[in-house]
């Protein structure tokens, strides 16, 4: 249940809905969709025991989709003044009449959009506990703990803790009135290392989710943090070679994501990802299994309805390897003759397909078995920079982490670069782990791929 004033703010934003969509009806508007937010954000940023930064902030802002005649005008404004707004709407619709015919533009049939849902449990009444002081004082803890986990620590990167509230509606001509609340609290902590011979080293970690309850201490925070400093100092390259390797968690939630973008309508559509023509066949190993999920209970990208205002579901996109559907929104679902599977995301702009909750189902076994039978490989704990290409797959990134001898890490590694083409990626996955948390939006356990090519020296 909704604190009192949540629900009074959702009531204004459903009364100012209302009359923005009443006048863009006067106004000639086929169809429009309307979205409003009013957002709270809290911020404490530390550095050096002191305060740094302390900001709050509100925000309110209108998007709209405006439909005549099959054309179609996306805008916004964060000038909600009545005779502001009055000017802006009137530019909306003269700017729809202006803008090419899309034969896609029709939104979904009244019948589709969500009359009931369920509640996700995205909003923490107990938000505004976390005060400027308390938040300052978290961060400060969590910096002061960072700095005196190890000697090797030579600065400090500084340490934020932040909260976030926010309250939107989704109202279309089609009848669609959604309206929701979400928070979110995290707390940072960023510090350097450095070795004897003075090479250093940067280790960060935050811990957060949609309810203070999922903060972790501040001294767990900055312990962490100096861990992952400290465990990178002497890192340097091995020779270069073919190597099986092992993803941690949050490297592998970065392969994760590159598959969803791949998985995209939209991209899907216009050809631009390798896995367009591929659906009903193997893109993957037996043990892969990739689940959409936006129904997970306080998930970071949960939401009980789409931008497009239908009911959302949990999509299986691959079943143990095999491809079995898109991420589509109307338009792309209809450009591919196929259905829609409610992952709209831009509602109250421009509709566009995207992932909620998504994610490799994990195995089994714990993390420690993927090491079995690995004389010497590579555990890559980051990935870095941006070498992906969508259309061919071909992925080639920076990574760091630590070499495999004989089941056990030695030494660290870095400055490396790991490549393979995605879709050989994902059918040389041998082994997924079972050390799964829905800590961000793409997320994974960890997993082994059979061969990469690593460029060391």
């Amino acid at each position: 249940m909704l604190p009192r004033g949540s629900q009074q703010q959702l009531e204004r934003l459903r009364r100012r809905a209302a009359r923005v969509l009443a006048t863009l009806k006067d106004l000639g508007a086929d169809h429009a969709e309307v979205r409003l937010d009013h957002g709270q954000t809290l911020s404490a940023s530390v550095r050096g025991g002191d305060l740094e930064l302390l900001s709050e902030a509100q925000s309110e802002s209108l998007a709209l989709r405006v439909v005549c005649n099959n054309r179609v005008a996306a805008v916004t404004t964060s000038d909600l003044r009545p005779e502001a707004l009055d000017v802006f709407l009137a530019r909306a619709v003269e700017l729809a009449r202006l803008a090419e015919e899309d034969p896609h533009a029709e939104p979904p049939p009244p019948r589709a959009l969500a009359r009931r849902w369920i509640d996700l449990d995205l909003f923490d009444p107990g938000i505004r506990r976390l005060t400027a002081d308390r938040a300052t004082r978290l961060a400060i803890l969590a910096e002061a703990a960072a700095l005196a986990a190890d000697p090797r620590i030579s600065a400090s990167g500084g340490a934020v803790c932040s909260r976030t509230s926010g309250h939107s509606l989704l109202a279309t001509s089609g009848g669609f009135i959604g309206p929701s609340a979400t928070t979110r609290a995290s707390l940072r902590a960023h510090v350097i290392a450095a070795d004897a011979s003075g090479r250093k080293r940067s280790g960060h970690y935050w811990s957060g989710g949609r309810h203070l309850v999922h903060l972790e201490s501040p001294e767990a925070v900055g312990r962490e943090a100096t861990h992952r400093a400290v465990r990178s100092l002497g890192a340097g390259p091995v020779p270069t070679g073919v190597y099986p390797v092992i993803f941690s968690a949050e490297a592998a939630a970065g392969v994760v994501a590159l598959v969803a973008n791949c998985l995209l309508g939209d991209a899907v559509a216009r050809d631009r990802s390798y896995l367009a023509r591929r659906l009903g066949t193997r893109v993957a190993s037996p043990h892969v299994t990739f689940v959409d999920d936006p129904l997970r209970v306080r998930g970071p990208a949960s939401r009980a309805f789409d931008g497009e205002g239908r009911a959302t579901r949990k999509n299986v996109l691959v079943r143990h390897g095999m491809l079995l559907g898109f991420l589509l929104d109307t338009q792309s679902a209809r450009r591919l003759d196929l259905r829609p599977c409610a992952c709209a995301g831009g509602g109250g702009g421009t509709p566009h397909p995207t992932a909620s909750n998504f994610y490799l189902r994990p195995g089994r076994r714990g993390p420690r078995a993927l090491f079995e039978g690995i004389r010497r490989g590579l555990y890559v704990r980051t990935t870095l920079g941006h070498g992906f290409d969508p259309g061919s797959g071909h992925f080639s990134r920076g990574a760091e982490g630590a070499l495999i001898e004989d089941g056990e890490l030695t030494r660290p590694v870095g400055e490396i670069t790991i490549s393979r083409t995605l879709d050989e990626l994902l059918h040389g996955i041998e082994a997924v782990a079972s050390d799964f948390e829905l800590r961000t939006a793409m997320a994974s356990p960890s997993f082994r791929v059979d061969a990469m090519t690593v460029a060391g020296t």
